[in-house]
Parts: C-alpha cells; structure tokens; sequence
C-alpha cells in the first residue's frame, strides 16, 4: 500500500527536500504540497492523504489551527495522520498541535531514517512522540492545561475498568508497551490490547491524545505523578 503524504511547509526549500526523500520509497508518494494551512485545506478536499506532515509557523493559517481542522473534519479512521514537524524541541506550538490532535511531533534536522519511519508509524495508527517526550512536553506546559477537576467526576474516565485506568496511568507516566507489561506482569500482547480498548472507550486518535486526557483530568500531575 502506497503512503500519500501531504507536505505543508511555507518553506519551498524544505518542502523540496523532504519530497526528494520521500520520492525514493517504494511505499510512499507526495500526492500535494501547501506553503500555508488555508491551502493545504483546499488540498485535501480535492486529493486523498493519509498523512501530512505540517510545519506549525506559517502565515495565513498556522498548523495548530489546521491541524485542528483536519482532525475534527473527519473520523479517527479517515481523517488524515497529522505530524508535526518543528524547529525547536518543546516547542509550545507543538504543544498545541497535540492537544489539536496532531499524532506526535518530530524536529524538523530529523534524520531522514527516522522521519521515514515516523510517516511509517503513524499511518499505522502510531504515535511517533516517545511517551516520556510527550510526558516532559506536558510537564513544561501544564499551566496551560485547564484546571484539572477531580479524576472520579469525569465521565469518560468512568468508562475505563479498573485495569485500564492503572494502564492508562501508566502510558501517562512515560512507560512503553513492554514497561507497562513487566510493571504489572503482564505479557505485552495483553498491554497492547488495554491500550486499544482505552483508546476506544475515550474515543481517542492514539496514545499522544491519551497523555493530554490523563493531564486534562488530573489523572496525572505535572511531573509525571498520580493524582
């Protein structure tokens, strides 16, 4: 199956290089390209992308405020992966695009191994940002977050059994698949499952957004603590 990507860069320079990568993978193609958010929304409602890669400083319309747009015009299964692409790392902009319900962020000197594998990984449903990235993100930006109210007075979070929510505090707190597995004695198929059905029953894109919900809820504290 072929990769569409979408590049959105106002930086012709580095819109050509990423296409020049991307152009010698037999599983991807750069189906379109925009140089603001307003175009790139015009783009996508005449071409089919799976994934965008998005710069988040733009004129026009910036990335957060398209990455916005795109998550929320179409369905988890549809809509097109967004990945962010910044220059500098803790950026509040890429912040945002989380919250927006970006798939991860990557610093745009990536090497091309890994932003191949990161278009890879988020096609696949992924999310690229290492969880204790996203979790030291979060920390530095918490103030932003809204007032937490307590975790038992959220309706969503009362949708998860008990081993979920101990799962779900654990992705919060930075733990991979197969730390979470050996933490609780557990096999990593089984974690990966607790992990699917979270994202499920919260209605949420991947485990990026599942970080952001444990924070907004107070299910974790700036610092990587439980409430």
């Amino acid at each position: 199956m072929t990769i569409r990507v979408m590049l959105v860069d106002d930086q012709v320079l580095l819109r050509t290089g990423f296409r020049m990568v991307l152009a010698a993978q037999p599983d991807m193609e750069v189906v379109a390209e925009a140089g603001d958010g307003v175009a790139a929304l015009e783009a996508l409602r005449a071409t089919q992308v799976d994934v965008i890669l998005m710069d988040v400083r733009m004129p026009n319309l910036d990335g957060v405020e398209t990455t916005r747009r795109i998550c929320a015009g179409g369905t988890a299964k549809d809509a097109p992966k967004v990945l962010i692409l910044t220059t500098f790392d803790l950026d509040e902009y890429a912040f945002s695009a989380l919250k927006a319900g970006a798939s991860g962020f990557m610093l745009k000197d990536v090497p091309p191994d890994e932003l191949l594998g990161a278009i890879r990984a988020v096609h696949s449903g992924d999310a690229v940002v290492a969880p204790s990235t996203t979790r030291r993100l979060l920390d530095r930006f918490s103030p932003m977050l809204p007032s937490a109210a307590p975790q038992e007075g959220r309706p969503e979070l009362r949708r998860l059994t008990e081993r979920e929510r101990e799962v779900l505090l654990l992705v919060a707190q930075g733990l991979s698949n197969g730390e979470i597995a050996a933490r609780l004695v557990l096999s990593e198929a089984t974690v990966k499952t607790h992990v699917g059905r979270i994202l499920t029953k919260l209605e949420l894109r991947d485990r990026v957004q599942a970080v952001v919900l444990a924070y907004e809820t107070g299910l974790v504290r700036a610092g990587g603590g439980a409430s």
